[in-house]
């Protein structure tokens, strides 16, 4: 049985995952042996609800687990979670977003590397089968025919969560998926409850467009191309399980999906969105 704790379980991600092994048997060697939350009362839901023991530290389980779930509500808390087992070198899925600052993400991404340590997690979204399908299409079009792309989902601006970080990585996971971590450059443009943030890659734009009035859970994606645009509004549903298994997958010693730069790369881009936002300027991205 491989043992797993998870850390930050105010997150649904916990109650996701948990039903998702428990309840509906997805995999049958996983063991969920603590949850720690900040806030104690999720930690103790989640008990009343799965039995699983909860912790009084999120350290606690050094050297007793096999891997962690990090699935705290604030980005901020992911890599301070984290500290306590890298040295362990066992596999982490880490919710979105990664970490907010970029002070946080370079010494965060350096500590896994330097510990081996595979990673999943990020957005959601980045999974969906759409996003997917685009990604396929983009990498096999002809140079030149695409041209640009639009996207558009929710926001919090002002979340106790950490404020725009909280829900920002899903549109730019989704963007990066299919054109790459390498943008150079973003100008946000911001009415009342709308960010409309100009992506600028060498040879193409993209629009992202977060609605903080729009509170109904779909997103939109599209790619355009010369001629023609392809894409759909979509709901994000079945995706926690197919979730769950790319962190199984590292528990078995499969390679990770993502590489530590695809990993990261949301990260700078979301601080450069926010540093355009404030300072009303086209900001530098350097990821």
């Amino acid at each position: 049985m491989f043992k797993v704790a998870i850390l930050g379980c105010e997150n649904s991600h916990a109650n996701a995952f948990l039903s998702e092994v428990l309840t509906e048997k997805l995999v049958d060697d996983v063991e969920f042996i603590g949850v720690y939350s900040d806030d104690r009362t999720a930690s103790e839901k989640l008990n009343e609800k799965f039995g699983v023991p909860v912790m009084d530290r999120y350290d606690e389980l050094v050297g007793q687990v096999d891997g962690i779930v990090i699935t705290a509500r604030h980005g901020d808390n992911h890599f301070k979670f984290a500290k306590p087992y890298l040295s362990s070198g066992i596999p982490m899925f880490i919710d979105k977003p990664i970490t907010c600052s970029i002070e946080d993400a370079v010494a965060f991404r350096a500590a896994l590397e330097a510990n081996k340590i595979p990673v999943a997690g990020g957005s959601t979204l980045a999974i969906a089968d759409m996003i997917q399908k685009l990604k396929k299409d983009v990498a096999e079009a002809e140079p030149g025919q695409v041209i640009g792309g639009f996207f558009c989902a929710p926001i919090v601006l002002n979340s106790v969560h950490g404020g725009f970080f909280f829900y920002a990585q899903h549109l730019v996971q989704m963007m990066t998926t299919i054109y790459g971590t390498q943008p150079r450059s973003v100008k946000v443009f911001e009415k009342k409850d709308v960010l409309t943030c100009v992506v600028r890659y060498d040879d193409l734009d993209v629009t992202l467009t977060y609605i903080e009035a729009w509170k109904e859970s779909k997103y939109v994606a599209y790619v355009n191309y010369k001629g023609n645009f392809v894409g759909e509004v979509f709901y994000p549903t079945g995706l926690y399980g197919k979730e769950f298994m790319e962190f199984y997958r590292l528990l078995k010693g499969e390679p990770q999906a993502q590489s530590y730069e695809e990993f990261f790369a949301p990260v700078y881009i979301m601080n450069a969105i926010e540093k355009s936002r404030l300072s009303g300027k086209e900001e530098p991205i350097e990821v």
